[in-house]
C-alpha cells in the first residue's frame, strides 16, 4: 500500500486534510479525512444574553452566515415558545433561498468545476464549434455566440501570456482524468467568468432583506427588522429582478452545464464513483401553502422505496476517534498529534485523528445535503420538485441511483437551485398579498423580563450544505450552553470505535487514481460535498474543557 496525503484541501472553507491508501493499481483501499481547524464561537456565546445569540453565532462561518444567524435566533424562539408572524417567516425564507442559490452556483463554478475543466485545453477550442456544442444541452443557452466564446479565449490567453494564471494556477492541467473536449472546456470556463457577475448580484438580493451580506443583521428574536424594505415596492421589485436574472442563469447555464458534465462522465455516475454508504437524512422544511419545499425522511442503504420518518431522538455524537478524552463527562481534550513521518495516527481503532466529532442517527452514518434532500423529496412525491428531477433524468438518460455519486451531488444542487427560484416567486406573491390585506406584522411583541429564566431550545433547519441544528440551554436568562451540529459535521465525520467510515471517507474508498502523484480524483470526491470546516468543529474553554455535550 502507498499512502497519499493532501493537506490542506484547497477551494473549500476551512482546513481539511485527507490521507488515502492506494494499491499498485491506484485504487483507494482506505481513507482518513481530518478536520484540522479549531474554533471558539460557542465559547463566546456562554453567559451572553440569548437575544444576542444570532449575531454571535452568525460568525461561526463567513459563508453560512445567515444560516447560523437564523438557526441561533430560532433556537431561542423555540426555548421561549415564541411564534413569529408569517411575514417574518417569509422574509427569513427569502434571505435563506437567495443564499441557497448563491452557495450552489459559487460552489459549482468557482470551487469545484476546475476538477473537471482543463483550462489549457480551452485555449485550443474552436469558438464556432463551441456555439454548436452548447445547443446539445440547452435550446436557449446563456451567452453562447461564437463571438462571446472568442472573447473568453482572448481573456484566457492574456492570463497565460502574462504568466499570471490567478485562480487557474496550480491545476493538474493535462491530467488523464480530464475528459472534456476543448469546446466543452471553453463553454464551462465562459460560464465560470459569467458566474462572477452572478455572485455579485445575488449577494445584493440577500442584503435587501438582510441589511448586508455576509453577516446580515435583520433577524431578531421574535421576527425581523426589515419592515421598511418589505413595504417598499421598489425594494421588492429589485429583489424580484435579481431572482429573475438568477433563474435565467441557472436554467440557461448552470443546469445545462451539469447536463454536459453528466453526459461526459455518465459511466462514472453509473459506476457510482464517489458514492457513499447510501444512508441519507433530511429534516425538511420551508412551508408553502400546506406544502414543504423539502420533505423530511431517512434513507438506509439506498432503499428509496422504504423512507423512514425523521426522529430527532435518534441523534447522538461520538468522540472515539476525535481529539477528546473518552469516558469523561467533560470531554477533556486529548490531542495525540501526528506520527513522526507526518501522517495521522490511524493504525488502531482507538487512535484519534480529527477535531470533528462523529454524529450518528440511530447509530448509523448519514449523508446530508442537496443530494439527500432531492432523493427524499422526490421519492416522497413532493410536487414542488418531482417534475424538475424527472426532466433532468429523462434528458440525460440517467436513473435516480446514478445521482448517488460525486457528479450526482452537483446535479442535485443545480436541480435544487432551479426549483428554489420558482418557490421564491410564490413566496413574494404571498408576501404582497399579506401587505395588500393590511398584514404588515414582522415581529411578535414580548416582555423579556417576564419570560422563563431557565429553559431549553433547539432547531433543525435545511441549509445549503444539509442539516443544521442549534441547541441552547438558558439559565437565569443567560446562555449556559450552546452547541451546533452542522452539515459538514455529518459528512466529514471520522470513523467511530467500530471503524465505520464517515461519508467523505466512504465515498473515497474504491475510486481509482490515474496518477498517484496528482490525486485529482480525491479532490473531485471531497469537493462534491462542498466542505465547510469552520462550521464542523466543537470548542473548548480556557481550561480545555468542552462547554457542552448534547445527546438528544
Amino acid at each position: 500500500m502507498k499512502k497519499i496525503v493532501i493537506d490542506p484541501i484547497t477551494r473549500i472553507e476551512g482546513h481539511l486534510r485527507a490521507e488515502v491508501e492506494v494499491n499498485d493499481d491506484g485504487v483507494v483501499k482506505e481513507a482518513w479525512v481530518s478536520g484540522q481547524l479549531f474554533r471558539g464561537i460557542e465559547m463566546i456565546l456562554k453567559d451572553r444574553d440569548p437575544r444576542d445569540a444570532g449575531l454571535l453565532a452568525g460568525r461561526i462561518c463567513g459563508v453560512c452566515t445567515n444560516s447560523h444567524f437564523r438557526a441561533a435566533v430560532s433556537s431561542v424562539e423555540d426555548a421561549y415558545a415564541l411564534k413569529i408572524p408569517k411575514n417574518a417567516e417569509i422574509i427569513r425564507d427569502l434571505i435563506a433561498m437567495a443564499l441557497f442559490i448563491q452557495d450552489h452556483v459559487v460552489h459549482f463554478y468557482h470551487l469545484h468545476i476546475l476538477d473537471f475543466v482543463d483550462v489549457t485545453s480551452a485555449l485550443q477550442a474552436d469558438a464556432k464549434e463551441a456555439s454548436r456544442e452548447v445547443l446539445k444541452y440547452s435550446d436557449n443557452p446563456f451567452r453562447s455566440s461564437h463571438i462571446h466564446y472568442e472573447e473568453t479565449i482572448k481573456k484566457l490567453s492574456k492570463f497565460v501570456k502574462a504568466g499570471k494564471l490567478g485562480p487557474f494556477s496550480n491545476g493538474y492541467w493535462g491530467h488523464k482524468a480530464y475528459k472534456l473536449s476543448p469546446e466543452q472546456n471553453l463553454i464551462l470556463l465562459s460560464n465560470y467568468l459569467n458566474a462572477l457577475k452572478f455572485q455579485t448580484d445575488i449577494s445584493k438580493a440577500i442584503a435587501i432583506f438582510g441589511g448586508k451580506t455576509p453577516h446580515p443583521q435583520s433577524i431578531v428574536v421574535g421576527g425581523v427588522t426589515s419592515v421598511a424594505d418589505m413595504l417598499n415596492p421598489q425594494r421588492l421589485n429589485e429583489y424580484l429582478f435579481i431572482i429573475k436574472d438568477a433563474k435565467e442563469f441557472i436554467d440557461r447555464a448552470y443546469l445545462p452545464d451539469t447536463k454536459l458534465i453528466a453526459s461526459v462522465y455518465r459511466d462514472e455516475m453509473k459506476a457510482g464513483v464517489g458514492r457513499s454508504n447510501g444512508n441519507f437524512m433530511s429534516v425538511g422544511g420551508y412551508e408553502f401553502d400546506d406544502k414543504k419545499l423539502f420533505s423530511s425522511g431517512v434513507i438506509y442503504n439506498h432503499n428509496f422505496d422504504d423512507i423512514q420518518d425523521f426522529d430527532e431522538s435518534k441523534i447522538s455524537e461520538e468522540i472515539d476517534r476525535a481529539w477528546y478524552q473518552n469516558n469523561s463527562d467533560d470531554n477533556d481534550v486529548k490531542y495525540t498529534d501526528f506520527n513522526q513521518d507526518g501522517t495521522l495516527k490511524t493504525q488502531k481503532n482507538d487512535d484519534k485523528y480529527s477535531w470533528i466529532k462523529a454524529p450518528r442517527y440511530d447509530g448509523k452514518v448519514m449523508e446530508v445535503g442537496p443530494l439527500a434532500r432531492v432523493l427524499i423529496s422526490y421519492k416522497r412525491d413532493n410536487p414542488l420538485i418531482k417534475s424538475f428531477v424527472d426532466e433532468f433524468l429523462t434528458s440525460t438518460d440517467l436513473k435516480l441511483l446514478d445521482l448517488s455519486s460525486s457528479i450526482g451531488r452537483n446535479v442535485a444542487r443545480s436541480i435544487e437551485s432551479s426549483y428554489i427560484c420558482e418557490y421564491i416567486f410564490k413566496l413574494i406573491s404571498n408576501l404582497i398579498q399579506n401587505i395588500k390585506y393590511y398584514d404588515s406584522d414582522t415581529w411578535v411583541k414580548f416582555d423579556f423580563d417576564k419570560l422563563k429564566k431557565d429553559t431549553k431550545g433547539r432547531v433543525f433547519l435545511e441549509v445549503p450544505r444539509g442539516v443544521l441544528s442549534h441547541f441552547i440551554n438558558i439559565k437565569d436568562k443567560k446562555i449556559e450552553n450552546f452547541s451546533v451540529i452542522a452539515p459538514t459535521t455529518w459528512n466529514a465525520s471520522p470513523k467511530n470505535f467500530d471503524g465505520i467510515r464517515g461519508p467523505y471517507e466512504e465515498a473515497l474508498v474504491g475510486i481509482r487514481l490515474e496518477d498517484t502523484s496528482k490525486p485529482l480524483e480525491v479532490l473531485r470526491v471531497l469537493h462534491s460535498f462542498d466542505p465547510c470546516l469552520a462550521c464542523a468543529v466543537h470548542v473548548l474553554d480556557t481550561n480545555k474543557k468542552e462547554l457542552s455535550r448534547f445527546k438528544i
